[in-house]
This record gives C-alpha cells, sequence and structure tokens, in this order.
C-alpha cells in the first residue's frame, strides 16, 4: 500500500468519524456524495432479496417459480385457520371426526398452496422448451452467415431480425449490447444468463472458451448448434417414451375412482342393509355396525391421496421433474374431492 492510498484512508476515516460528532453539518460536496452513495444503496436494495421480490415480483416468480410459495402457503394457512375456527364454533369441535367439511377445508387448502406453483411452473416449462427448440437454429444462422463472410456483430444483427420464437427478446437485447461495442464473449455470457437455461448455458460457455482459445467461431457456433439440436431431441425422445407410463399412472387412478364407485354402491351398499334388518331384530354383531358414511369418508381419503401422488409420480416419470406434477396432482384431487361429494 502507497503513502497515497494510506492518507486518502486516514482522510475518509477522519470524515467518517466527523460525520458522527454531534453538531457536525455536512457541506455541499459532501451532501452530494452522500446523496449519490443513498441512492446507490437504495437501488441494490431494490435488486437484491425482497426488495426485488416487492418490485418485480412475476419476474422473481418467473425465475424460480418455488418463490411463489412464499404467497401461496401463507394464504393457504390462513384459509385453513379460518375454516377450522368457523367449523368448531358453528357446529362443534366434534364435527371435525364426524363430518366431512374438514375435509373439503384441507382439500382447498392444498390446492390453494399448490395451484400457483403449478401454473408459474408450467408457464416455465413452455418458456424453457420454446427457448431449447430454437436455440439449435440461432447458432446454425449465426455460423452460416459469419461463413459467408459477415463480422459476428453483422451476422447476430441479421438474425436478430428474424423470428425465433421466445429466444427473439434474447437475440435482440445480444445485438443491442454488440451494437454498443460489448466484446462478443462478454455479450454471450450475458445471453447465456438472461436466457437461464441449463442447455444455454451449456453452449454459450462452450462457444466463449473456442473463441478465447483462438478457434474458428462458425465452426464452434455450428458445434454448438449439433449438440443444442441432439441434447433436444434426446429430451423429448425421453419425455415420449415415459409418455406411456405416465398415461398408466394416471389411468389407474380413474380405475381405481370406478372400483370405489362400484364397491360402494353395490357391496357396502348391501351390507349396510342387511346390517340395518339385523339390528331391528334387535341382534347384535357385525352385521349390526355397518357405517356407510364411515367407509365412504375411509375411500375418499384413500382416493385424495392416491390422487394427488400419483401426479407428482406421473410428472416425474413424464418430464423429469415432480413439481411439474402437481398440475396433475391438483387436478386429480378435485376429481376425487368432486367424485365422493356429488356422485358417490
Amino acid at each position: 500500500m502507497g503513502f497515497s492510498e494510506i492518507l486518502n484512508n486516514f482522510l475518509n476515516r477522519s470524515t467518517f468519524q466527523q460525520r458522527n460528532v454531534p453538531g457536525y453539518v455536512l457541506d455541499d460536496y459532501e451532501r452530494s456524495q452522500a446523496e449519490i452513495t443513498d441512492k446507490i444503496a437504495y437501488q441494490k436494495k431494490i435488486r437484491e432479496g425482497f426488495g426485488r421480490f416487492l418490485k418485480h415480483p412475476f419476474e422473481v416468480i418467473r425465475e424460480h417459480p418455488t418463490n411463489v410459495l412464499y404467497i401461496s402457503v401463507p394464504m393457504a394457512i390462513i384459509i385453513f385457520l379460518a375454516g377450522l375456527i368457523l367449523i368448531i364454533s358453528n357446529y362443534g369441535i366434534i364435527s371435525l371426526f364426524v363430518d366431512t367439511m374438514i375435509d373439503d377445508v384441507i382439500v382447498w387448502t392444498v390446492l390453494i398452496a399448490v395451484i400457483p406453483l403449478a401454473l408459474f411452473q408450467y408457464i416455465e416449462t413452455k418458456r424453457v422448451y420454446s427457448l431449447e427448440e430454437s436455440l439449435p437454429n440461432f447458432f446454425r444462422d449465426v455460423a452460416g452467415m459469419n461463413d459467408s463472410g459477415m463480422t459476428l456483430p453483422n451476422a447476430i444483427n441479421q438474425v436478430s431480425q428474424g423470428e425465433y420464437g421466445a429466444l427473439t427478446l434474447y437475440i435482440r437485447r445480444l445485438n443491442a449490447e454488440m451494437s454498443w461495442s460489448v466484446p462478443f464473449v462478454e455479450a454471450l455470457y450475458r445471453f447465456g444468463q438472461r436466457v437461464g437455461t441449463p442447455l444455454a448455458a451449456r453452449s454459450v460457455d462452450l462457444i466463449a472458451k473456442a473463441s478465447r482459445a483462438g478457434g474458428d467461431v462458425s465452426e464452434v457456433l455450428r458445434a454448438a448448434a449439433n449438440d443444442t439440436y441432439e441434447f433436444f431431441n434426446l429430451k423429448n425422445e425421453r419425455k415420449n417414451n415415459m409418455l406411456i407410463y405416465m398415461v398408466i399412472v394416471l389411468v389407474s387412478f380413474f380405475v381405481f375412482l370406478f372400483v370405489i364407485a362400484i364397491l360402494e354402491s353395490t357391496f357396502l351398499t348391501t351390507m349396510a342393509s342387511a346390517g340395518a334388518k339385523v339390528a331391528s331384530t334387535g341382534a347384535k354383531g357385525f352385521m349390526s355396525r355397518v357405517n356407510i358414511d364411515f367407509y365412504k369418508r375411509l375411500f375418499s381419503h384413500a382416493a385424495m391421496i392416491q390422487g394427488f401422488f400419483s401426479g407428482l409420480v406421473a410428472g416425474q416419470m413424464g418430464e423429469g421433474d415432480a413439481i411439474s406434477g402437481l398440475k396433475y396432482s391438483a387436478m386429480m384431487l378435485i376429481i376425487a374431492w368432486m367424485t365422493f361429494r356429488f356422485f358417490i
């Protein structure tokens, strides 16, 4: 550390100590510097953490759909507590064990908690699919124009005038940065960060390292295009191959509901009527204690639990992500609930 740096640090500390002395008044220069520092601190606050969430909630949720749980879970807890209090105050605590109202409250609590996450996850999945589908064409087109004699900025400028689905806005942002003389590698890394998909990050890293090593950029772009194309095709092939297993999981749920409906309409109804006849004669035994409402509630719990977790399994098998299966979970939970409330 040189003498000038030591002197500056000493002066800064002295100024800081003076500012904290009671009655010390800032001059115009210090006041302007303090205002600039406060503005920088404020901008940093609103661009990170909870401040950024308050200013750009949908952007933060889009980046990580699980962030919506910070909103949906407290809302679900409030709904559950409100329903629980209303049931106990109006019907007594015994109603929690003999009535299905608490089941309805629990179902709606779960739906309020998971449906927003399922919706944002579905939107993010569609966005990622569109981006990864367009990446090979983008790299291939830039490589072709670069081979024809265009510089990289001119090639990207020409490509940005085309249509690449959800990737178009990111390409135009890349073109704008390169038109401002941002180096190609730096602009490309920013492009990969904005796109925010693992495939884009992998391709950008490959192109950037090859460019820094002094290789032929056109060949690197073409190799990246082939790599992203093969990766995207393998992902689609896996999804198509697992589709049959996902359908089996969903169909098994409806078969379970059908079996329960047949069981309730034939076996349980017959058992209940026979038990009523036995009870009317004054006899005691197993047949006289058949409670059909108890079994219906038990089966409804089994159907809703199976439907919810079957959806998670379907998402994991079909799309490689259990959270992506929440849309199936919500759908089957609603079907099971409606089936037992209105049809069985």
